[in-house]
């Protein structure tokens, strides 16, 4: 559903990308550069106020649905905790050409990247996928630490497994993450396999687990909607950990208990 007006201006959404990246960090899914951030805008903005250097670049993966879009994307190397430091020089702002294979990149003279992030193809990819039905598209990919580990754990590599252990935690966890997570295998980074898979399973799911690599979460309200998601599933699974650190002494929430919660706000899930 596109976000209504008033829309937020360049610098609204640069201080949303650099509160989410400041956010990310603080609960350790962010250590040093790991991690990216990109929102994709249907709206007029006027991008040479805060990034007047202007070149122009071939898409990794064609992008009709973004034609005339404008993307804010965080640059390769740079920590997610120093966006909100300086915008400009950790971000760019890519308007995509008629065409959606071209497109305009405009940096800032204080720019500290060579190029956008690694992980462009697959962030420009779940755009294209998510905005025909928006005006708005965040995707954030980042590495929470709890629930990277357990996709090392083989029995959480499996969909059900992982959901019904890491949602029984908290209350809050079912309403927020009604479908659960997407589980993926390790795929390797940057890849255009990856980029696939992660386009698919997001069309399904609002964050999904790159095995033994990450998350990557989306949302067509807020790029800080996306990293709560990411905050929530942290959460569900440093309980898990801590639960498993204690020999397994805790039960969380009974199936039925997930139930009863999912029927009191009207959830619609099939984990339990």
């Amino acid at each position: 559903m596109p976000i209504p007006e008033p829309y937020p201006d360049l610098d609204d959404l640069m201080l949303m990308i650099g509160e989410a990246g400041g956010r990310l960090s603080d609960i350790d899914a962010s250590e040093g550069a790991a991690g990216n951030i990109s929102l994709a805008i249907r709206w007029a903005v006027e991008p040479r106020r805060r990034f007047p250097i202007i070149e122009p670049i071939t898409l990794p993966v064609p992008a009709p649905a973004l034609a005339d879009c404008g993307l804010l994307v965080t640059g390769s190397g740079r920590r997610l905790r120093e966006i909100a430091e300086l915008p400009v020089a950790n971000l760019g702002f890519v308007r995509v050409n008629a065409d959606g294979h071209t497109g305009t990149l405009y940096t800032s003279p204080e720019r500290r990247f060579t190029r956008l992030t690694s992980e462009f193809n697959s962030h420009l990819a779940v755009h294209n996928d998510q905005m025909p039905s928006t005006n708005f598209s965040a995707v954030i990919h980042a590495q929470p630490l709890h629930l990277t580990y357990l996709s090392h754990v083989p029995r959480y590599q499996d969909f059900t497994f992982l959901n019904q252990h890491i949602l029984r935690w908290e209350p809050e966890l079912i309403v927020n993450l009604p479908e659960g997570v997407g589980v993926l295998p390790f795929i390797m980074p940057g890849s255009d396999e990856l980029m696939a898979a992660s386009v698919e399973a997001l069309r399904t799911h609002k964050v999904i687990l790159w095995g033994k690599h990450g998350v990557m979460a989306r949302s067509d309200v807020s790029v800080k909607r996306a990293c709560d998601l990411i905050e929530y599933i942290e959460t569900g699974a440093r309980y898990e950990c801590l639960n498993l650190s204690m020999g397994e002494i805790g039960e969380g929430l009974t199936a039925d208990q997930v139930r009863a919660i999912a029927a009191n706000f009207n959830v619609q899930q099939r984990i339990y």
